[in-house]
């Protein structure tokens, strides 16, 4: 009960926009550091650069919340192009994600879809691919039907779908005819018993089952989870299917359980880590923290060593 308290705690803080705004300001303080790369995207390189020599793949984002207008989004579209270049130009084995609030989601379709286009394009060019990430309920079926149409102008970009969320088993259907590449997760957004599963062992249920069924649709499936048991689940699914490894790939967050991602990596699976980056981390940080309340030691011992 205690943990279920703090986790939606930190949900509640995750989306408070004055102390988000009061954390741009004061920086990277207080445990956050353990899980965002840095500020600027010359701290991200370094973090980069270290992961691709462990063997380690990633997926580097810009991190960004609560845009408030036009000029806001184009600004956000900017930084991930400078990614794009930085990426190519440094040669790193590297994707990138973004989230479509930060492009303007909450704006127009106009607004997403025109810096979506340029970010795509750029990429496109410098032969890197883009995931989109998928936020909470409200905007899963808005970011699908975008999604769906850059698809068809885009072969460099995929998406997200959580398995806490009763409609992801269709999802998973529909979008079979677009051939998608697709990262699965739990999800870790705070919603309502009446669009996802409230508890964990339903979710854990349909995370395997949409593993399976995207898997063996043939698309290229990254399974993101810290969770052992989805973990054996997949190594067992591919090799009972023969699945080849460049269908799939095991996904982490920068600084949880690093030593179990280099672990994957010498029992020669594919591995990618989220890198995120930026000023706007307060909120990334608190979903972190609502994920996994076991977090909080990690953070708390971060503060008293200083």
């Amino acid at each position: 009960m205690m943990e279920q308290l703090l986790r939606n705690s930190f949900m509640f803080l995750s989306k408070n926009r004055m102390i988000t705004k009061l954390a741009k300001k004061y920086g990277l303080k207080f445990g956050a550091a353990r899980f965002v790369a840095g500020e600027n995207i010359d701290s991200a390189i370094k973090v980069i650069k270290d992961l691709n020599q462990k063997g380690l793949d990633v997926t580097l984002d810009y991190l960004g919340e609560f845009i408030e207008d036009e000029q806001e989004a184009n600004e956000m579209a900017d930084h991930c192009i400078e990614a794009i270049e930085t990426i190519a130009k440094q040669q790193l084995k590297s994707q990138l994600s973004l989230k479509l609030t930060s492009m303007g989601l909450d704006i127009s379709d106009e607004v997403v879809l025109k810096n979506m286009r340029r970010i795509l394009t750029a990429a496109k060019h410098h032969e890197v691919f883009v995931t989109i990430d998928m936020e909470d309920y409200s905007r899963c079926e808005k970011s699908l039907i975008l999604f769906k149409q850059l698809k068809q102008e885009f072969n460099n970009v995929g998406t997200v779908l959580q398995a806490y969320l009763y409609r992801t088993g269709k999802d998973i259907e529909e979008l079979k005819k677009f051939q998608p590449n697709l990262r699965l997760v739990k999800g870790a957004y705070k919603e309502s018993s009446k669009v996802a599963f409230p508890e964990k062992k339903a979710v854990d249920k349909n995370f395997k089952q949409i593993i399976k069924a995207h898997i063996l649709n043939g698309n290229f499936t990254a399974i993101a989870t810290h969770d052992d048991a989805i973990i054996d689940y997949t190594k067992r699914l591919v090799k009972m299917h023969k699945i080849p490894n460049k269908q799939y790939e095991f996904q982490m967050l920068y600084g949880i359980r690093p030593e179990k991602q280099l672990e994957l990596v010498k029992e020669g699976y594919s591995m990618r880590v989220y890198v995120p980056y930026g000023t706007d981390w307060y909120g990334y940080f608190m979903r972190r923290l609502a994920e996994r309340p076991a977090n909080v030691a990690f953070v708390l011992k971060g503060i008293f060593k200083k």
